[in-house]
């Protein structure tokens, strides 16, 4: 129940064993990066709460599956004596870890599933074979992303390059983090650089800086560069108008962005970290395709519009003591922002592309019902 690691990857973003005794797991503390790699041993689900909570694991993939994980390694250090007991335990976990973080909603899906699994199960079955099924479900959590962001690669590569009138390699641009750091390996929109890379189809991939918590220039460009992706470079969010506007002069056109999301609406509106709407924006006015990139699980068929999704607000200090603002100033600090889904040209997934519809429209839920 050891989920292998991913391949051709410079950065894990955990370890976990599964046939240990008890299950381990740590997370690599994000906010070190780029000058440490340090992991972080998760022993229980309070432990994975809190590396959640404060950002030391972030990107909405990878918060699914480090919660589910969790849940797996203290589900192994116990001994319930009926599987009452433990589906009891089981439903207090999934609520709790619920209150980690409120945007994403891949922890929510997943952990769903979970309760949905629990549910199921016969009253009077043992204890032991509900521990196994509940293992190997979140096992599958893990083991499911690694195989999905490879497929969001192929699929959004394949889109890109259809859409590539000019017939040589691409110029992307994202923001945030969306690479193996994001996920359990690989990554989702940047995944889709990866995808290019290995085609030869990449000539360069820029990432935004993504203030306040950087993770375009701590994390994103950390990966571009471990990974040696081509043509990596990194700019001020600020930049993104002028870098789309002399490379249309230059001639060194910027061929698509390619971001991530953590919540996508039935619509296709789309929440992701703060500054994708305003490049969403810089896209439209400069011609240049803007696609979403995330796994199934990112679709949100209960919620129609972006105006309904709860929107994290990050302590006032996180922007504060990094902008290094005067004593006084009053500090506004949404760590998401939404997109509507006319500024998107369409939405990657593991399953296939939503595209636009006659209707100009962005039908997340269609795209969903096509797979029950």
């Amino acid at each position: 129940m050891t989920s292998p690691p991913p391949e051709s990857v410079a950065l894990l973003s955990l370890r976990y064993d599964g046939a240990s005794v008890p299950r381990t797991l740590s997370v690599l503390d994000q906010l070190l990066l780029p000058q440490t790699t340090s992991y972080v041993e998760l022993p229980d689900t309070s432990a994975a709460w809190s590396v959640i909570r404060s950002m030391q694991v972030r990107g909405a993939p990878l918060i699914a599956v480090v919660a589910c994980l969790a849940i797996n390694v203290e589900m192994s250090s116990r001994a319930d004596a009926s599987a009452s007991t433990l589906a009891a335990w089981l439903a207090d976990r999934t609520s709790y870890l619920r209150t980690s973080r409120p945007t994403a909603v891949n922890l929510f899906n997943a952990l769903d599933g979970l309760d949905a699994l629990v549910a199921a199960f016969p009253p009077d079955g043992a204890a032991d074979e509900l521990a196994a099924a509940a293992a190997e479900y979140c096992t599958e959590i893990h083991r499911r992303d690694l195989a999905d962001n490879r497929a969001i690669g192929s699929f959004g590569a394949g889109a890109l390059l259809a859409a590539n009138a000019r017939g040589r390699p691409l110029n992307i641009v994202t923001v945030c983090n969306t690479g193996s750091l994001a996920t359990s390996g690989y990554g989702t929109a940047l995944g889709v650089a990866r995808a290019l890379e290995a085609q030869q189809q990449l000539k360069s991939v820029t990432a935004l800086e993504t203030r306040p918590y950087n993770q375009g220039s701590r994390l994103t460009a950390y990966e571009i560069v471990k990974d040696g992706l081509s043509g990596g470079r990194l700019i001020c969010d600020s930049m993104a108008a002028s870098l789309m506007a002399t490379s249309a002069a230059g001639g060194d056109h910027i061929d698509a962005a390619v971001v991530g999301a953590d919540r996508i609406c039935r619509n296709g509106d789309t929440a992701n970290k703060i500054g994708t709407y305003q490049l969403a924006i810089t896209c439209k006015y400069h011609g240049v395709p803007f696609y979403v990139a995330a796994p199934f699980s990112t679709i949100d068929v209960n919620t129609a519009v972006g105006g309904d999704i709860e929107i994290e607000e990050r302590p006032p200090k996180e922007l504060l003591e990094s902008a290094r603002a005067p004593e006084g100033i009053k500090c506004w600090n949404p760590a998401f922002d939404v997109t509507p889904a006319d500024l998107i040209t369409g939405i990657i997934t593991e399953k296939g592309v939503i595209t636009k519809d006659k209707e100009g429209k962005l039908d997340a839920l269609s795209f969903v019902n096509r797979f029950k």
